[in-house]
């Protein structure tokens, strides 16, 4: 047995991060124990859903094949990614454990720790090393039994160097923004490789989240050429796509949208200024610092750069 085949212990991990030394998040991938009088299994945040599936649902190839948006727990709790129908990963969670900057290991929940529940879950990594995740087994079998296909209004072109963008709208305003990106994607002359369309539920718990209220997640595969040219025009186009979300009371997904501008940024999530400061009381010596932090703390401290245009 290779140590990289070993499950990393809590012990371990607390004292990589003690000592400052790195560990694989990998080897986080057990699932601990199922407590079935609860309704509770706990799972290290590396164990991928498959996996989790599997282990809950053996022989159950609807649950193994569910579409997740992200592949680890870990992940998913970073970004409170919608799970297959549609429901936040917050709404799964019962509790977690978190080892942080200072190499303690604790438990949170919404209970007892209600501000750092709020600020772990979609707080993109920042926070601390997630150990494990206590989730809610009749909830996962409700995600699973209620899991959606998306709708395809464009049928995935040839193309596989397509770039995604997604967009948030309330439902009864999706028909208009959907009309509007076909046409904007037309005038700009990129071509759409692909459209599809899923419900999103509410998240009213977390801290760093979109307006508390459903959306339809548009999900757009853009296409066209990868020179620098190219990459202007893509983000002078995904900057205007993301503009009629808004101004149809959606928005964007924070976690995957560093193309927003800071008027976009934070006309959609107002509560990032507060969620960064908090970041930096909680770790001011930036052991969780990652590229996310960097762009959007860069993003909302930059000077306004006046631009001139020659005759």
């Amino acid at each position: 047995m290779t140590a990289r085949s070993l499950p990393l212990s809590a012990q371990e991990l607390c004292e990589s991060i003690r000592a400052s030394l790195p560990f694989d998040p990998a080897r986080l991938d057990r699932v601990l124990r199922v407590d079935t009088s609860r309704g509770l299994v706990e799972v290290q945040s590396g164990a991928s859903w498959k996996s989790l599936a599997a282990h809950l649902r053996p022989g159950d190839a609807r649950a193994r094949e569910t579409r997740t948006t992200c592949k680890t727990i870990g992940e998913s709790v970073a970004r409170n990614a919608a799970g297959p129908d549609g429901r936040p990963t917050v709404s799964h969670v019962e509790c977690f454990t978190i080892v942080t900057a200072d190499g303690q290991l604790r438990r949170i929940d919404r209970i007892s720790n209600p501000s750092l529940f709020s600020l772990v879950v979609g707080g993109q990594g920042l926070f601390g090393a997630i150990y494990s995740v206590t989730l809610r087994i009749e909830s996962l079998a409700r995600a699973v039994s209620e899991a959606q296909t998306p709708e395809a209004l464009v049928a995935p072109g040839p193309s596989a160097a397509a770039r995604a963008l997604t967009l948030l709208v309330p439902p009864a305003e999706l028909e208009a923004l959907v009309s509007q990106c076909r046409q904007v994607c037309a005038e700009w002359r990129v071509p759409l490789e692909s459209l599809e369309v899923r419900h999103i539920r509410v998240d009213d718990e977390t801290f760093l989240r979109s307006a508390g209220r459903e959306y339809a997640e548009v999900r757009l595969g853009l296409g066209g050429g990868a020179n620098l040219g190219a990459e202007v025009r893509h983000t002078q186009l995904r900057r205007s796509l993301i503009d009629l979300a808004i101004a149809r009371g959606g928005g964007f997904p924070i976690a995957c949208t560093p193309e927003a501008t800071r008027a976009q940024t934070e006309a959609c999530y107002p509560q990032l200024a507060g969620f960064l400061a908090e970041q930096r009381r909680i770790d001011p010596h930036e052991r969780w610092a990652n590229g996310w932090l960097r762009h959007h703390r860069s993003l909302l401290t930059r000077g306004a750069c006046e631009v001139r245009w020659g005759s």
